[in-house]
């Protein structure tokens, strides 16, 4: 029997201050990239689907973003704090599609 499937990480690369377009707050604004890999025996092989998002931390809502634009944003978020946390590291929450 060969067991094999998916699983899915969610990495923060930045927190930026945006100016929302949902409740047109300035506020910070998490810069999130979801990697969803293959599988074989529990082992994670090859990247599958990798997807850009923004968060507003004011309210919640979030956007679709291209890898272009979240490397731009990353760019623009390196001379600013990041909280703390170093760019990539996996946060502990469960994974949404």
């Amino acid at each position: 029997m060969i067991i094999f499937g998916t699983k899915g990480y969610l990495y923060q690369l930045a927190v930026l201050t945006l100016l929302c377009g949902n409740c047109g707050n300035p506020a910070a604004h998490t810069l999130r990239k979801r990697v969803t890999k293959f599988t074989l025996f529990f082992v994670p092989l090859f990247p599958v689907s990798t997807k850009y998002r923004t968060q507003c931390t004011f309210c919640g809502a979030e956007q679709k973003v291209t890898a272009e634009q979240a490397e731009e944003l990353q760019r623009q978020g390196a001379g600013g704090g990041q909280g703390g946390r170093p760019y990539g590291q996996p946060q502990q929450q469960p994974y949404r599609s």
